[in-house]
């Protein structure tokens, strides 16, 4: 059983997802494992969550290395649900400058609530990224950068209920998923590249403040569905 499983949501029109996806950013070698998280079974493992229908597992595996959920969160534009985001890594962490310092393991996971254009998508991630690096971060990312456009590209269109992830394994680099499934290529083995991807979510100018604060556990970690618009901010 998947255990990132999603409630299907009403289709909008092209245009209205476009925007929904990303407005500009708010002010406001060693195998992978697939990118889903186990199901937590010993008697003090962390909680699992489930945010708008996706269940997030309280633990996960990353090149053998168990991680455990900092975070997740709902990424929203307007009244628009995007996508669920939930951030893994080898301890929590509450602030930006303590997820990114953390040099183990760590896992990205993002299941779609919209039908999203794939080249749109691998755009907006490319801005997000420059928007919240430094000139010299993102050019050493830039082949991650670049990398990570062609599979959007590729995949062309990223529909409701479907899923991407991202792994940093130390001394490999970074593997995306999707849909679980490994993406052909080397990985990328640029080690500022996930950072930089981070920095859409975690940066100065983040999509959206409010996940910002949930993929760093500022918010209850519950194991109820947080399903209010705006999830209250």
């Amino acid at each position: 059983m998947n255990p990132f499983q999603a409630v299907p949501g009403a289709r909008l029109a092209s245009s209205l997802i476009l925007a929904a996806v990303l407005g500009a950013p708010a002010a406001h070698a060693q195998t992978a494992t697939p990118a889903t998280a186990p199901s937590a079974t010993a008697a003090n493992a962390p909680p699992a969550m489930e945010v708008n229908g996706v269940k997030y597992e309280g633990t996960s595996e990353v090149a053998g290395q168990k991680l455990v959920l900092n975070g997740a969160g709902t990424r929203y534009k307007a009244i628009f649900k995007v996508y669920t985001a939930g951030l893994y890594l080898t301890a929590k962490a509450t602030t930006p400058e303590a997820v990114l310092a953390n040099t183990g393991p760590k896992r990205m996971h993002i299941q779609m609530l919209r039908d999203i254009d794939g080249e749109e998508l691998g755009k907006l991630f490319t801005k997000g990224m420059e928007q919240n690096a430094t000139r010299e971060e993102f050019g050493r990312a830039i082949n991650g950068v670049l990398r990570m456009s062609e599979i959007f590209v590729q995949k062309k269109k990223l529909v409701t209920g479907e899923s991407f992830g991202v792994d940093y394994i130390p001394g490999t680099g970074t593997v995306i998923f999707v849909n679980g499934k490994v993406m052909p290529g080397d990985p990328i083995k640029e080690a500022e590249f996930f950072n930089t991807l981070l920095k859409i979510w975690l940066g100065k100018s983040p999509a959206d403040s409010g996940l910002k604060t949930d993929l760093l556990g500022g918010r209850a970690a519950t194991t109820s569905t947080r399903n209010a618009v705006g999830s209250g901010r």
